[in-house]
């Protein structure tokens, strides 16, 4: 039996990752109170192992921040009845979030006339603590529209081969801002950058002109060929010690041409390594 536990700052995507987690099959339930989670076990999910073979559960800071407080040992417990749990948080920057709800204008579940949404926010993020320090994996979707997220959501947990870990290669540009979702961040701005010859500056790294261009540069192959071997190091450590998720982000200027180029040069490369890949281009659209 798997249990997924979602959960995150209002306004992240919650909505929208139960909503695909259904259409992979899941059975969801939104809002569970975490008092009531320990019965859920017991009395509904051990009791029709069929229909709840795989479940997802919401859960927000709607919660009283006291019954978080023993989230950790809940999890130990849960997982203790033989049954796979893990924990999904979803996060955005402050900025994307009250963005949002100002386009929405829906109201903050922990507003009021006294507390306003800023405030709010700041609040959340620390009752939430418990449950974001035991995630097993981060999902940032400051930049994230929703069908990428639902297909984000679909690769990682909905349709993805749990006997391997899952590892995520992202391009992004660093003018953008830096992935708050990453584990490990490679910086490529120092390699050459096709932005400067002008009939490839309009192009992306899925472009064969870029592929020829950065294929005959000797730095390019040198970089590519120190993160494989660190990534070949590691990630076997990474598998050993239970990760089921690893993201690894390639940053260049403007994530268009070098780090769209190398993440698709290293997502090739492992991909016949029998792992399950996912492949995410944050910069194009």
């Amino acid at each position: 039996m798997k249990l997924l536990i979602v959960s995150g700052l209002s306004g992240s995507g919650k909505s929208i990752a139960l909503t695909t987690l259904e259409d992979c099959g899941f059975y969801c339930i939104d809002n569970l109170p975490v008092t009531l989670l320990e019965d859920f076990i017991n009395d509904v999910m051990l009791a029709d192992r069929k229909t709840y073979e795989k479940t997802a559960i919401g859960i927000d800071a709607r919660n009283q921040s006291d019954s978080l407080l023993n989230f950790a040992s809940i999890i130990k417990l849960i997982r203790s009845k033989g049954i796979e749990c893990e924990v999904m948080f979803m996060q955005a920057e402050e900025a994307v979030l009250l963005k949002r709800y100002s386009e929405t204008r829906r109201r903050h579940p922990l507003t009021d006339y006294n507390l306003p949404l800023k405030e709010a926010l700041v609040i959340e993020k620390e009752i939430l603590k418990p449950i974001a320090r035991l995630a097993d994996f981060v999902i940032d979707t400051s930049r994230t529209h929703y069908h990428q997220l639902r297909d984000l959501i679909r690769d990682q947990v909905g349709e993805r081969n749990v006997r391997h870990i899952s590892i995520q290669f992202q391009s992004f540009g660093f003018k953008h801002g830096v992935p708050l979702d990453a584990d490990f961040i490679f910086d490529v701005r120092c390699l050459p950058n096709p932005y400067w010859v002008p009939e490839l500056r309009g192009l992306t790294g899925k472009d064969q002109a870029i592929i020829e261009f950065l294929d005959r540069e000797p730095n390019v192959l040198e970089y590519f060929q120190d993160v494989s071997a660190f990534l070949e190091r590691w990630i076997p450590r990474f598998e050993e010690e239970g990760r089921s998720y690893l993201t690894i982000a390639i940053g260049c200027t403007g994530g268009q041409h070098r780090s769209v180029y190398l993440a698709d040069l290293l997502a090739k490369q492992y991909k016949s390594q029998a792992l399950n890949i996912i492949i995410r281009h944050r910069e194009l659209h």
